[in-house]
């Protein structure tokens, strides 16, 4: 009878333990403007994590109204996720790194603006904790360049990327989803 109540109680230990190690990962300033909780792995990214903004008309507070959208909601160019301050990432394609000086401060202090001409795309990725590469330099492909932060973020840690024409501004972003190869993380 004894055995079986400390079987019991280790059991139960084991499941809180569990459940908080899940808790301790979360940042208590996230704020999810989707009701898309799937988690998704990338190339770009260790681990699997949620979409926070997603790209286009949001209910987001930080973004003006748009005449692209209704109910005077307004557009974000780019998609944030949600991801522990220092996971890191990878590069899956060879890129350059190129000049942040077009970058505004929404995009924190340390925002890499990469490029790849030969497959047609500058990507944005805003909210970096640390930057291992720099201005001019060629990363190859499966460098580990940066790590997920919260500088100019008001929600927490996380990465926004947003896709643009190369040399293009803001008004040449596009739906960036396809460029960072999103997929539903499997369950076991």
């Amino acid at each position: 009878m004894r055995l079986g109540r400390l079987l019991l109680a280790a059991l139960l230990g084991l499941v809180l333990v569990g459940s908080l190690t899940t808790a301790v990962h979360a940042d208590p300033r996230w704020v999810f403007y989707t009701k898309d909780k799937t988690r998704y792995e990338s190339p770009w990214f260790k681990g699997a994590h949620r979409v926070m903004v997603p790209y286009g008309c949001t209910t987001a507070p930080y973004y003006s109204p748009d005449s692209r959208c209704r109910d005077q909601r307004g557009f974000h160019h780019g998609l944030d996720i949600a991801m522990r301050c220092g996971t890191p990432l990878y590069a899956p394609y060879r890129f350059k790194v190129v000049s942040n000086d077009s970058l505004g401060p929404a995009y924190g202090d340390n925002p890499l603006l990469l490029r790849n001409a030969r497959l047609g795309w500058d990507l944005v990725i805003g909210h970096t904790r640390r930057v291992y590469v720099r201005e001019g330099q060629v990363v190859r492909r499966g460098t580990m360049f940066a790590r997920a932060g919260d500088s100019g973020a008001p929600d927490g840690c996380h990465l926004h990327f947003e896709r643009r024409a190369v040399g293009g501004g803001l008004s040449t972003a596009t739906w960036p989803r396809p460029l960072l190869a999103l997929t539903p993380r499997e369950r076991p």
